[in-house]
C-alpha cells in the first residue's frame, strides 16, 4: 500500500498554503507527483517536498506550475507571498536543518557560536540574558544547547569553520577562568579534519555581516540556507538568491580572516592576557 500523503495545513503559513494548492491543482488534473514532474522539469522527490512546504520553492516553479494547471498567476501571487514570509517555526526548522547539514559555517560578531560553546559560558551567557530565570530554567537551557554539540562528533561529522570577530574574543562571559576555558576549546578547533576557526581582527575594518551573526548550511543533496540573527529575533533565509548573497558575504570575510595557525596564535595571546 502506497504509503498516505501527509496532511497539510494551508492555514499555517503562505508557504503551506502554496503547497497545499498546488496538491489540490495537481490531483484535481489527475496528475501524479512523476506527470507533474515531467511537466514542470522538477524531480518528484522535489515537487513532494515542495507541496509539503518542507523547502522554500525556487523562483522559477510558480510560472511553470501556473502554466501547467492554466491558473492565471495564482501560484506567482502565492509565491510572493510566501517569499516575504517569517516561516513561523523558524527556529526549531534552523534546529532541523543543522542536525542533516553535512556543511555548517558560522560567522560570529559578539557571541561565541552555540555550537562550540563551553557548558559554564552558555550558563554565563544564559543567566544574563535571562536574569530572572530559575536555576531549573538555566539548566534545561544549558543542557539543550549542549546537546546540540553532539553534531560535530557525529559519524561522518560535518564539516564546521566558524568566523570570528574579535570582539567576540575580548568580551568576557563569566570571568577569567571561564573565558580562559573557552579560548581554549576555540584553540583545538581551528584546524581539524571537520573544523576551521578564523579571528577577523578589527584591522580589517567594516564588512557586511557586521550588524548580527550568520550560519549557513549546507543539507545532503547541496541544498543552502542561511540563518541570521540579532539580538532577539533570527530570520531564516532559502531563497537562492538571498542566500547566495550571504555565502558571497561570508566567503569575502574568509579570504580577509586570519589563518588558522596565525589565528590560534591570536585566541592564545587574548587567553594569555587575562587575568589569573
Amino acid at each position: 500500500m502506497a504509503p498516505r500523503p501527509r496532511e497539510l495545513s494551508p492555514e499555517r503559513s503562505a508557504r503551506d498554503l502554496f503547497g497545499s494548492e498546488m496538491r489540490r491543482y495537481r490531483e484535481a488534473a489527475g496528475m501524479s507527483l512523476e506527470s507533474l514532474a515531467m511537466v514542470v522539469r522538477y524531480s518528484k522527490s522535489a515537487l513532494a517536498r515542495f507541496e509539503t512546504a518542507e523547502t522554500m520553492i525556487p523562483e522559477d516553479l510558480p510560472d511553470r506550475l501556473d502554466a501547467a494547471f492554466g491558473t492565471g498567476g495564482i501560484f506567482g501571487k502565492l509565491y510572493a507571498l510566501a517569499r516575504k514570509e517569517i516561516h513561523p517555526d523558524q527556529y526549531q526548522r534552523r534546529m532541523d536543518l543543522e542536525a542533516r547539514a553535512r556543511v555548517i559555517q558560522e560567522y560570529a560578531s559578539q557571541l561565541v557560536p552555540g555550537i562550540v560553546q563551553t557548558e559554564p559560558y552558555a550558563r554565563a551567557l544564559f543567566e544574563i540574558h535571562n536574569p530572572k530565570a530559575t536555576r531549573e530554567e538555566i539548566d534545561e537551557l544549558v543542557a539543550a544547547r549542549m546537546g546540540r554539540q553532539t553534531l560535530l562528533i557525529t559519524d561522518p561529522a560535518p564539516d564546521f569553520s566558524a568566523i570570528l570577530d574579535e570582539a567576540v574574543l575580548l568580551r568576557s562571559y563569566g570571568g577569567p577562568a571561564v573565558m580562559r576555558a573557552q579560548l581554549a576549546r576555540l584553540i583545538e578547533l581551528t584546524l581539524t579534519p571537520t573544523s576551521i576557526v578564523q579571528v577577523l581582527p578589527f584591522e580589517h575594518g567594516g564588512h557586511a555581516l557586521a550588524n548580527g551573526s550568520l550560519t549557513l548550511l549546507t543539507l545532503e543533496k547541496g541544498t543552502q540556507v542561511a540563518y541570521e540573527e540579532s539580538i532577539a529575533t533570527g530570520t531564516l533565509l532559502e531563497e537562492k538568491t538571498l542566500v547566495r548573497a550571504r555565502q558571497r558575504a561570508y566567503d569575502l570575510l574568509r579570504a580577509s580572516a586570519l589563518s588558522p595557525k596565525d589565528s590560534a596564535a591570536f585566541i592564545r595571546a587574548v587567553m594569555e592576557a587575562l587575568p589569573s
